[in-house]
């Protein structure tokens, strides 16, 4: 029989992997955590080897967001999923001191986390926002550019994370997406064997 789950269920699911994710990173068996796996997705490994042990041990991340295209002195940049922080504070550093970057998660652990990385790392141009991709607590048209690195494929209503996301991006405004996919034909069976959305 099919087993299936409700968008709160899944959001309760998946809040409780990357809580774990954020206190243990080593919990995780499953898909790679951590700076290795940064630097086989594409990385610079020297950025991420300058970066503290709690910005990177926690990356969950799918692919390299920032190697997608330029980011940009002064400009504001949206982080959805930011974890620990990793795609956030290398934004922060592109976009310098008279750009902001604001990192979200659903996942409490993982947004104590960043904020405390960011005390850390003491940049001022970096704020984190605990909340849902589905309803953005950021204002219309005030982004430049949107990083998305493995998320959206947790959201049950995709449909309202990509209206969510062209609302608060600036016309012109950018989307750098990295993230999972089913292929064409996968029964199933195949989606149960392999996991479920918190797997």
């Amino acid at each position: 029989m099919e087993k299936t789950h409700d968008a709160e269920e899944i959001q309760q699911m998946t809040r409780a992997r990357f809580g774990r994710i954020a206190e243990d990173p080593s919990s995780e068996r499953k898909f790679p955590v951590g700076p290795e796996s940064a630097k086989g997705l594409g990385y610079n490994s020297a950025e991420i080897d300058a970066l503290p042990c709690g910005v990177t041990e926690s990356f969950a991340g799918v692919g390299c967001t920032i190697c997608l295209g330029p980011i940009n002195d002064g400009e504001t940049v949206l982080d959805l999923g930011s974890g620990a922080g990793l795609d956030t504070f290398l934004a922060a550093r592109r976009v310098g001191p008279q750009g902001r970057v604001i990192g979200i998660d659903m996942t409490p652990e993982m947004v104590c986390k960043a904020e405390g990385n960011r005390r850390e790392l003491g940049m001022e141009n970096v704020e984190f926002r605990q909340g849902s991709i589905e309803q953005l607590s950021v204002e219309g048209n005030s982004v430049d550019l949107v990083l998305s690195n493995g998320v959206i494929n947790l959201c049950p209503d995709k449909e309202r994370v990509v209206s969510e996301i062209y609302r608060v991006l600036r016309p012109g405004g950018r989307l750098y997406v990295a993230d999972i996919t089913l292929e064409d034909g996968v029964d199933q069976a195949t989606v149960e064997r392999l996991g479920t959305w918190s797997d």
